[in-house]
């Protein structure tokens, strides 16, 4: 994988535990960025911190839940210099609309979209702050293809990432002025632990299915892509990226 230089950068990661969001931590933390690890799991976050820190790193973690917002606003406390936020964290709960989960959609609502927003509205003043003072200035949303890709018993799931997407294009519109810049990538099937959650015994053998067909993408590939971002002159924003498996449509 490659490196970066990230030195002098304080990075917030979202979803740190594990997947996309613990694979751009490593990758962040070894290219000089001091970074701050957000998940309710604490027990993983420390873990990955410890072995950031053996590996002559920098990182402290913060066992946070997005959907609280004095969770997030305290965790912005911690870390006020902060100048990349990367929206790692998520939750993937298919099920046909008709089966009228309303608790999983209140918590892919919550944590998908809700979440993010609490995430941004805590750590906007360091963001533009370091902006302000001519460093770079990153925020990351990691959303789906889900959000233009229509799939069967997936449309709540779809639908926050397609909000995720749109509140990408509208706050570049609001901060791109400032020098903050903003990144909405959307990964295809990528190996993490989103689907180990699905209770949908026929969804799940059906995204089963598409990792024995498709060699999916790893999280440590996406990692590689938001450090890519991240470390562009400050002029230059990658603004939306879309990676997907080389086979897959």
């Amino acid at each position: 994988m490659n490196s970066y230089d990230l030195r002098h950068r304080t990075a917030v990661i979202t979803g740190a535990a594990s997947g996309m969001g613990a694979a751009t931590a490593e990758l962040l933390a070894a290219s000089g960025a001091r970074v701050v690890l957000l998940s309710r799991r604490r027990d993983r976050l420390d873990e990955l911190a410890a072995k950031i820190r053996a590996a002559d790193g920098s990182a402290l973690a913060l066992a946070v839940d997005v959907t609280d917002p004095d969770q997030v606003t305290a965790a912005a406390a911690e870390a006020p210099d902060a100048d990349l936020v990367i929206n790692a964290a998520g939750v993937m709960l298919p099920n046909p609309i008709a089966e009228g989960r309303a608790d999983e959609w209140a918590r892919m609502i919550d944590t998908n979209l809700t979440g993010a927003l609490h995430v941004i509205r805590a750590f906007l003043p360091g963001l533009r702050a370091a902006a302000a003072d001519g460093r770079p200035s990153d925020l990351v949303n990691v959303s789906s293809i889900g959000a233009h890709v229509p799939f069967p018993a997936y449309a709540v799931y779809s639908a926050t990432k397609a909000a995720l997407t749109q509140l990408s294009t509208s706050l570049r519109t609001e901060l791109g002025a400032e020098m903050v810049r903003v990144t909405n990538i959307e990964p295809g099937l990528t190996d993490t632990e989103l689907g180990d959650h699905i209770d949908n015994a026929e969804l799940a053998g059906q995204l089963g299915g598409m990792f024995r067909v498709l060699p999916a993408l790893r999280a440590e590939d996406i990692a590689d892509l938001i450090a890519y971002v991240v470390s562009r002159p400050r002029h230059v924003n990658l603004r939306q990226l879309i990676a997907l498996p080389t086979p897959q449509a």
